[in-house]
């Protein structure tokens, strides 16, 4: 995500390093830079004239243009910024209203609306510990309804059964009422769309909001269509007075206009982002966060936040014994292999490692994922036996598994070399007691503190 905008920010900043002596002129030109960059990336224009406005204020100091690392002030100037622009600090769902309380998703046909319900409420239930209540308001979508019970069923929450020919006003209110029958405690309700707004859509959306009076609209906003997902939100802005947004298909958007603007020309703040297809792939927006991914500084806070729900204690401790007694088999690697997949792409990792979008370049985050999959479907292919003694797999054998995973008998040969250098890699750390897991210790916490 933001992989265009990042690029060209570090350009700038490496351009100023090239420079002996920094005058005003070169952060002028460093300046012009910046602007264009945000511009292409789609950022609105008034924030676009307030972000470089507020930077140039601060760059053309006497103190930075005598400091012996303009560039690296210049960056903290831009962080700052970046994160002022988004909102400066993570918005706050707070829902400590009397049950239930009720949340209420607008949006265009095609943002995404009833998958982000979906989501939401499996991270409100996983993360929160709330009870949700999914209701399909929506009427005008073919199997709009069908689809909410499938996510539903699939995120592990309750899902209201409208009655035949019910206005979707009528299905919120019995929705609220059938939750607080069932006494559960959030009510989420998925809005119907339109291709763009009108009148119609949101005369239905304002009585709804009246009908139910819920503690928060969302807007849920398409990150993709960058300007227009500004535009889309101040339009809902303006008819609903919308609490927060829900920006989704973030980790395509190599651009960032959406997320650079939408709080700075609404108000409204960014509380969630979808990172994903998965019903798990939705995230609490972080400003700062983002703004040091944005300039290739990592995100350590969320990486570790994604091992600590991957990690599991006891599995870790058994891991450890085995490694102690070489017992490490090509079971046990593609668990870990599982483990990594649970986390995200592998793409969105490696941006949050500082560093690293320097070291991969260009390289496909693809290729990453692909590749894991196909090392997952070669141990897939082996027998039991296979899995727990690897010295069995002669040549007949490597070439039966190389047919039953679809990959060529190189890759498994490949493969086997580098999961066999790999054990003898743990065997020496294990013995130099660096590979201890146990303890209750995260197991990447020596890692990530490096």
């Amino acid at each position: 995500m933001f992989d265009t905008l990042g690029d060209k920010l570090e350009l700038v900043f490496k351009r100023l390093r090239g420079h002996g002596k920094i005058t005003e002129r070169h952060m002028d030109e460093a300046l012009r830079e910046i602007r264009m960059a945000l511009l292409e990336a789609d950022v609105a224009l008034p924030v676009v004239q307030s972000f470089t406005e507020s930077i140039r204020e601060q760059a053309l100091g006497q103190e930075v243009l005598q400091s012996l690392t303009p560039e690296q002030h210049l960056l903290k100037f831009v962080h700052l910024e970046l994160t002022k622009t988004m909102g400066e600090r993570a918005a706050v769902l707070d829902l400590g209203a009397p049950p239930p309380v009720v949340i209420m998703l607008v949006g265009l046909q095609g943002s995404g609306k009833t998958t982000s319900a979906a989501k939401l409420a499996r991270y409100l239930a996983v993360e929160k510990g709330r009870r949700p209540y999914l209701v399909p308001a929506d009427t005008y979508r073919p199997a709009a309804t069908e689809q909410l019970v499938t996510l539903a069923h699939q995120a592990g929450c309750a899902v209201h059964q409208p009655d035949a020919g019910s206005t979707p006003i009528e299905i919120a209110r019995a929705g609220l009422n059938a939750a607080r029958k069932q006494g559960l405690d959030t009510v989420l309700i998925d809005t119907a769309g339109r291709l763009h707004i009108d009148d119609t859509l949101m005369r239905e959306l304002t009585e709804i909001q009246r009908a139910v009076a819920p503690k928060y609209v969302f807007l849920v906003a398409d990150a993709m269509t960058g300007q227009d997902a500004v535009n889309v939100a101040q339009g809902f802005h303006d008819r609903l007075n919308i609490d927060g947004v829900l920006l989704t298909k973030l980790e395509g958007d190599a651009r960032g206009g959406a997320a650079l603007s939408i709080r700075a020309m609404t108000g409204a703040p960014i509380f969630f982002v979808g990172v994903g297809e998965k019903l798990e792939a939705l995230e609490p927006f972080h400003p700062e966060r983002m703004a040091s991914r944005i300039l290739g500084k990592g995100d350590v806070l969320s990486l570790i936040e994604k091992v600590e729900k991957a990690y599991d204690e006891r599995q870790a401790q058994a891991l450890e014994r085995k490694l102690r007694k070489n017992e490490f088999t090509l079971e046990d690697f593609r668990d870990q292999l599982q483990m990594v997949k649970r986390m995200g792409s592998m793409g969105d990792l490696l941006g949050m490692i500082p560093g690293m979008k320097k070291l991969t370049g260009k390289m496909d985050p693809g290729a990453a994922d692909s590749e894991l999959k196909k090392i997952e479907a070669i141990i897939n292919s082996m027998t039991k036996q296979e899995r727990h003694n690897d010295s069995l797999i002669n040549g007949s054998r490597r070439r039966r598994i190389a047919a039953g995973s679809g990959t060529s008998l190189s890759e498994v040969n490949r493969f086997l070399k580098q999961y066999s250098q790999t054990k003898k890699m743990m065997k020496k750390l294990t013995k130099l007691g660096a590979g201890r897991l146990g303890g209750g210790r995260n197991p990447f916490a020596g890692m990530l503190s490096g």
